[in-house]
């Protein structure tokens, strides 16, 4: 394209266009003139940031799309990847419009799946504008142009609405996951579904870890299998590893041939009718391969600005006053210096103290400049907040983790992080929340306010400078969710069972769907057990071979003897429409003691997963040894012993998998500039990294204390788990601290097993207190176990069955084979007018899980343990441990201490962790530190020299 080509005058453009460079004009020509002419009204002629019209994704993206070509787009926050994505659909359908004599057909040429009704809603407003000015520049030219249509449907969509998009239906639908589901099983809508030539998952980084992700990955081959044309599949998604996985997540599976035989199944049918038309090759999985994709990676397109700080260079010695004081002076200083700040915190209620101690100290905040944002506030305050965050009305908004995702924010200037975000791809994804448009520099800052998160940080900010994002973790063959879609498919119409098979093993998550696996679904969805109607569980679908005319099940458009599958129930539909989803419901249990029943309050349902039998938590400044969960009541015993779950602990997130060997590996690292010339030499190194002085003097201050006082061996690396223990005369106990800085979920999992182990030689028992960098197992004194040697003894093809033993009768399992039972529809949470609560299921599936275990193979149990196993303990993971210790790649060390060395203070004193929300414990803290510095020789924690 040249400068002539421009659908403006070159007087209009702020340079000639035949002297200057421009890298994307072949881009720009693909557009429509009444689109390009729209581009440049919009966004101007020329950025100069981007050398052209658009930005990197835009330019890497707008082709692709043109071509039908599967993308993914991964790029920063406010990159314009959405943008892209809609510009080049919509100039195809603009152009089609025109060809077509008739114009658009009346139904969905391209869905919009996004995770959030928020972010559908913002994105359903965004797509006005364009369809808007376009339309204005055709009627303004004198042209035609027919009407591209474009709606939103989700939940609260009503049902006079949903008529009228029967009527007139959208080219464009906004629309989530779960609505999707739906939607594929509307009889009428379903077939203006057929049309639908792309499909756009917004956030795709938020959902492929996730089970809404594997529900939308079957959901996408289901449209897939009934749609007249290939569908085109774009993917937008935030900084995320690896992308290879992500675009195969999205855009699934094919025969290795290149063919797509689920076309030719019965959903295909263009006149809606069934039929099967020859075979459709192997249910394995063995002979597909991914189907074609290109990725965009512009997940650097913007220039980051990312420093850590940190309120001291002493979080020991400092009083906590004092660290909060100078935090919040550092707050506003930074929120007086910008537009607008978002400050993300950890939790929710710290959010709101964030906020309230910026009021309370400061006469320029107020309810009219500032607000909170977070899940548990109202719909409508949340809207209100966002409205105002979007006009620049609000100088600073605090949040948890609720405005990660969704609504433009272009006045946002600077995200301030409280504390370790525990991910480099979260932390890229809430800074990326400032400098929303392509050339702004996005400003980040990190304040750590404890020595742990602190270390964290200095690690993540350095990787992410050097491009280190860390990795997804899919879930793989879920039987609850395959129990919903294979049953919403059964629904929809009796149809051969090899296409039902064929449809689920396309989607990434079940490529590797094992016939066993398979069949034991069908066992359950069946109800081939003795006992389930007794217990109110009825088959869902029968399945059978197409009988001779007199049999059960004769349909004369399949062949006989071809096996059919088809609903059961004449209420069958309703309760799928009714019960679909994958999100849990959960709910608040009550506290009481066993002693006197006395009621004490009320714990999240969420905490409950982190609690084992003599764990002690804090409620109402009390602290309670947590004893057993009947339904929705908690049984404990007041007591004086130290907390050993955290009252934040189900709310923040956990150090990923990834980070934490990264962690292992910066700390061999300054162990060896250590060696090489003491804390000199390290601080020189660590002012390499983007931190504040007062940051490298505290990282560095903390490992000369470690190395003085325990030595090189204590720290453990990537090569090295260190375990020490402490003597504690006065508790009466034994403390083993376990240096395994792998991440809250990898040592959940490592926890149990070694405590399972522990327990079963020392017949005592073991409490456990689990961290991002590590945990603690405390058993009585004179119970002594060698932990050395029964880590030792471990072995990697034991794992997973000694974990499965240790989480066997815990209320862990019980809450998981409630949300498992719930979703597998084994305990309907609506039937016939009813709403169930998620009390009254639990205590719906306590009734079950007995008779579930005692039978073989059960899909749902199955899918139980599979989940806690593999998504919420990490086992995989763990079996890697535990391989390279019996190969002794991962050497064991083990120390005995009096006091616990300064990398273990912060696993002693867990309920201090988070110096915002915690109560004081700085006592302790400080008790251990001075133990430190009388056994080093150290007068005082300030006597370190601070130069080189």
């Amino acid at each position: 394209m040249d400068g002539s080509a421009l659908p403006v005058d070159d007087e209009h453009l702020p340079f000639d266009p035949s002297s200057v460079e421009i890298d994307d004009r072949e881009v720009f020509g693909l557009l429509e003139p009444a689109v390009q002419e729209w581009w440049l009204e919009a966004f101007g002629e020329y950025v100069p940031e981007n050398d052209g019209f658009f930005t990197p994704p835009q330019v890497g993206a707008i082709p692709k799309i043109h071509e039908g070509t599967n993308t993914l787009i991964c790029a920063p926050t406010g990159s314009g990847k959405t943008l892209a994505s809609f510009t080049a659909i919509i100039n195809e359908l603009f152009e089609r419009d025109r060809e077509e004599e008739d114009g658009l057909a009346n139904s969905v040429y391209c869905l919009y799946v996004s995770p959030l009704k928020s972010l559908a809603n913002d994105i359903h407003r965004n797509l006005e504008v364009p369809l808007e000015g376009i339309e204005e520049i055709v009627e303004d030219r004198g042209e035609s142009m027919g009407e591209i249509r474009h709606a939103i449907r989700h939940g609260d969509t009503s049902s006079s609405d949903r008529q009228k998009m029967l009527e007139e239906t959208p080219h464009i639908l906004n629309t989530t996951p779960e609505t999707l589901a739906i939607l594929l099983n509307s009889p009428k809508f379903r077939e203006r579904l057929r049309t639908v030539e792309y499909v756009i998952v917004d956030e795709i980084h938020s959902l492929a870890g996730s089970k809404r992700g594997t529900h939308l990955s079957v959901s996408l081959e289901r449209l897939e299998a009934m749609s007249k044309t290939e569908i085109t599949r774009i993917g937008c998604s935030a900084t995320i590893e690896p992308l290879s996985r992500v675009a195969e997540f999205l855009v699934g599976y094919e025969d290795a041939d290149g063919s797509d035989p689920a076309k030719t199944d019965s959903e295909s049918a263009s006149d809606g009718e069934s039929g099967s038309t020859g075979e459709l090759g192997s249910a394995s999985g063995d002979e597909r391969t991914p189907r074609p994709y290109e990725i965009v990676d512009a997940r650097f397109a913007r220039e980051f600005d990312l420093r850590l700080e940190c309120p001291t260079d002493d979080l020991i010695n400092t009083s906590r006053d004092v660290v909060q004081d100078r935090f919040y002076e550092q707050l506003h200083e930074h929120i007086q210096e910008h537009t607008n700040t978002l400050v993300f915190t950890n939790t929710r209620s710290g959010a709101e103290r964030v906020l309230h101690n910026l009021r309370e100290r400061f006469d320029e905040y107020g309810e009219e400049n500032s607000g909170c944002h977070h899940g548990s506030l109202s719909k409508g305050v949340r809207q209100e907040v966002e409205g105002k965050l979007k006009d620049g009305e609000l100088d600073v908004v605090t949040s948890s983790t609720s405005l990660e995702l969704g609504i433009d924010m272009p006045h946002v200037d600077l995200v301030v992080q409280v504390g370790s975000p525990k991910s480099v791809a979260a932390l890229l994804q809430r800074v990326g929340r400032a400098g929303h448009r392509v050339g702004q520099t996005v400003t980040g800052r990190v304040i750590a306010l404890d020595r742990d998160e602190l270390l964290e940080c200095t690690v993540m900010l350095k990787k992410a400078e050097d491009g280190f994002v860390d990795s997804v973790s899919i879930p793989e063959n879920a039987q609850d969710v395959a129990a919903q879609q294979v049953y919403g498919m059964a629904i929809a119409e009796i149809r051969p069972e090899r296409e039902i098979r064929t449809i689920l093993e396309r989607a990434y998550p079940y490529r590797n769907y094992s016939e066993r696996e398979y069949e034991s679904l069908m066992s359950y969805l069946t109800a081939d057990y003795a006992g389930m109607e007794d217990r109110n569980v009825y088959a869902k679908i029968w399945r059978d071979e197409n009988d001779p005319p007199d049999g059960e099940h004769h349909h004369e458009e399949f062949p006989v003897g071809e096996p059919l599958i088809g609903k059961r129930g004449r209420l069958a539909r309703v309760i799928y429409m009714t019960n679909i989803g994958t999100i849990p419901d959960s709910f608040t249990c009550d506290v009481h003691t066993r002693a006197s029943d006395e009621w004490v309050g009320q714990l999240d349902e969420n905490y409950l997963d982190t609690l084992e039998k003599g764990d002690v938590f804090v409620l109402g400044g009390d602290h309670f040894e947590y004893q057993y969960r009947r339904g929705s009541k908690v049984y404990a015993d007041r007591t004086s012993a130290r907390p050993t779950v955290p009252s934040w602990y189900s709310e923040r997130l956990p150090l990923s998998y990834d980070l934490g060997c990264e962690i292992l590996a910066f700390q061999r690292e300054l162990l060896a500039h250590h060696a090489e010339g003491g804390s000199p030499r390290v601080r020189a190194w660590l002012r390499e990294f983007p931190l504040g002085d007062d940051c490298v003097r505290a990282v560095a201050r903390l490992f000369d204390h470690q190395l003085r006082y325990a030595g090189p061996e204590s720290v453990s690396t990537e090569n090295r788990l260190t375990i020490e223990v402490e003597r504690d005369r006065e508790e009466y106990e034994r403390h083993y601290y376990v240096h395994s800085n792998y991440g809250r979920k990898v040592n959940d999992g490592l926890s149990r097993l070694f405590a399972y182990r522990c327990a079963q030689e020392a017949t005592a028992n073991v409490r456990v207190a689990v961290a991002d960098n590590g945990f603690v197992l405390s058993m009585p004194l004179n119970r002594k176990i060698d932990l050395e040697g029964i880590v030792s003894d471990l072995e990697a093809e034991q794992v997973r069955d000694d974990l499965r033993n240790a989480i066997s009768g815990t209320d862990l399992l019980q809450r998981y084979f409630r949300i498992n039972a719930t979703r597998a529809l084994m305990i309907l949470k609506r039937y016939k007018g009813y709403e169930k609560s998620a009390s009254e299921q639990q205590v719906s599936s306590e009734m079950l899980l007995g008779f579930a275990e005692d039978l073989e193979e059960f899909a749902v149990i199955e899918e139980t343990y599979r989940e806690i196993l593999e998504d919420k303990l990490n086992v995989a993971e763990i079996e890697d441990i535990i391989a390279r210790i019996d190969d002794g790649e991962l050497a064991i060390e083990r120390q005995l201490l009096d006091s616990p060395t300064p990398r273990a203070f912060g696993l002693a004193t867990l309920s201090a962790s988070d110096v915002v929300l915690a109560e004081d414990e700085s006592a302790a803290l400080q008790s251990f530190h001075e133990h430190v510095l009388e056994e080093i020789g150290e007068e005082s924690v300030r006597g370190l020299p601070t130069d080189d």
